[in-house]
């Protein structure tokens, strides 16, 4: 297998038993890739280029670490990238007053074994115009910042040690997009068509999979994998126990369109598809 500085973490997982030691060994920060959670949490989104700058080795480390294990290295320029100087703090944080700092310790919830981001939102649903939600955890939460971004929060990440990260979530201009506004957007249906009408058009084309059972976050990275593979002509059918309101977003920025049948307070059916093939 050829890779990359892009390639994820998850697929060198993926492809050989032998690379989680071995990226273990290149930084003290990678240890928590032991942890299955954290694991399905991080390496799915971490590419090697992002997880060298969190672990303070080079790309280079990475290829010289995992080329003896088979892997082929592609050192392009072109999809290498140059590892960041570290951020200054962005000046509206310099100086913020201490009581409008809401802050969330969400250590103890990971090393439960449990998922955060159900909280962490609510968090920041809650919190008032003005105020600022720092995120105390012992690594960079690069999916939750990518998916505030997308929300219209800004962050900034200040690492204090090898196990103590702060996270700061906050607007540039507080109140302008407020998360109610956007979440009940992503709400609505897709607009193609009634549940019915729907079913009925892919009646042949259709791909289903069943995520009621799984554990968080398995459900939502299920689906995203689904939808990975899924033939351009064909719709993919979730069994889902609720609305996946954290999956919505990335249906809107993949393109796709989405029909959601309430059966019940703990069972849901998604169709998603693409409008090019209604």
């Amino acid at each position: 297998m050829t890779i990359n500085a892009q390639t994820k973490i998850a697929t060198l997982l993926r492809q050989n038993a032998g690379a989680l030691e071995a990226i273990v060994r290149l930084s003290p920060k990678f240890t928590k890739l032991r942890n299955p959670f954290l694991r399905k949490v991080i390496a799915s989104r971490t590419s090697i280029a992002t997880a060298s700058k969190l672990g303070g080795c080079s790309i280079e480390d990475f290829f010289n670490t995992l080329q003896p294990l088979g892997f082929d290295i592609d050192r392009s320029p072109a999809i290498i990238t140059a590892p960041a100087g570290k951020k200054e703090k962005p000046a509206i944080l310099e100086n913020f007053p201490a009581d409008k700092i809401l802050e969330l310790d969400v250590r103890g919830v990971i090393e439960a074994g449990k998922d955060p981001l159900d909280i962490i939102l609510k968090k920041l649903k809650a919190l008032q115009s003005g105020f600022v939600l720092k995120i105390v955890n012992s690594f960079e939460p690069t999916p939750l910042i990518g998916l505030l971004k997308k929300r219209g929060y800004s962050s900034y990440t200040e690492d204090i040690n090898e196990n103590l990260v702060f996270t700061w979530f906050y607007q540039e201009a507080p109140g302008s997009q407020p998360i109610e506004t956007i979440d009940a957007k992503l709400h609505s249906p897709g607009q193609s068509g009634s549940w019915t009408e729907l079913m009925k058009r892919y009646k042949n084309h259709l791909e289903t999979i069943d995520v009621r059972n799984l554990p968080m976050p398995l459900p939502m990275q299920t689906i995203l994998e689904a939808l990975e593979n899924l033939p351009p002509d064909k719709a993919l059918h979730v069994y889902h126990k609720r609305i996946p309101v954290f999956l919505l977003p990335e249906l809107h920025e993949r393109k796709l369109s989405y029909c959601i049948n309430e059966i019940s307070d703990s069972e849901v059916e998604l169709l998603i598809y693409s409008e090019q093939h209604v």
